[in-house]
């Protein structure tokens, strides 16, 4: 029996395990297990601290019964295929490792929902990198909780880990999501422009500021509008 199996932008090793479980009846654990263990990382031939992000997204076909590394060894394959030597090249040019550029691309595909604003937020990402400012990006927040996605709360950002991008410089260790291709272009090509600052606009687009007085008059309206939503909620 063949099955089809479809890795979406955005998903973790976590997701992607509990999915694979449902579709194709592999134990999770195990997914986990070999996602961190450095034998099976060896054997594909990278040399990261865990597999988080090199799960290519895309649709596959197993039949059922493929051992979970089978299964876990196609998705590397085909991330692999997306890297040619020019985008070596440009992540040279960029002095960033293709590692970093994955776990940039993980940051940029937890935080745009629509694929014409990738390439300014990776560019947002860009300029604080090279201003050694923090990056403060909420999706690495979403991934040290280990929960649904939720509303952050000012403890959260000050949760101790490598991966919180309000405490620590830089990027994080490594991926928190399998970045798809369109956020890998936009962490290798950013647009040009001076932006520090996004806010949410609340229809999936953002508001972008080259200076803190703009982003926090964004911030207030966006919060403004975020209250009247819940008004006219509450009414109906």
């Amino acid at each position: 029996e063949v099955v089809k199996v479809r890795i979406l932008e955005g998903w973790d090793s976590r997701k992607i395990a509990g999915y694979l479980k449902m579709t194709m009846e592999i134990d999770s654990a195990r997914v986990i297990e070999l996602t961190h263990d450095p034998s099976f990382i060896s054997q594909n031939k990278l040399d990261v601290k865990s597999l988080e992000g090199y799960y290519y997204p895309d649709t596959y076909f197993f039949f059922k019964g493929e051992s979970p590394s089978k299964v876990l060894k196609h998705f590397i394959a085909q991330h692999k295929l997306f890297w040619n030597e020019t985008y070596h090249i440009r992540a040279r040019q960029l002095k960033l490792t293709s590692h970093e550029i994955i776990t940039l691309a993980s940051i940029i595909e937890g935080e745009a929902i629509y694929n014409e604003e990738r390439a300014k937020i990776s560019a947002v990402y860009h300029n604080r990198l090279n201003i050694n400012m923090k990056l403060q990006a909420d999706p690495t927040i979403q991934y040290i909780l280990d929960e649904k996605p939720r509303r952050l709360f000012n403890k959260d950002l000050r949760i101790k880990s490598p991966y919180n991008t309000y405490l620590n410089k830089g990027l994080p260790p490594g991926p928190i999501n399998s970045p798809g291709k369109n956020s890998l272009l936009a962490a290798l090509f950013p647009e040009e422009n001076d932006f520090l600052y996004f806010v949410a606009r609340g229809d999936g687009y953002h508001i972008f500021s080259t200076n803190k007085k703009d982003h926090d008059k964004a911030k207030r309206k966006f919060q403004k509008l975020r209250r009247k939503l819940k008004r006219e909620r509450k009414k109906i």
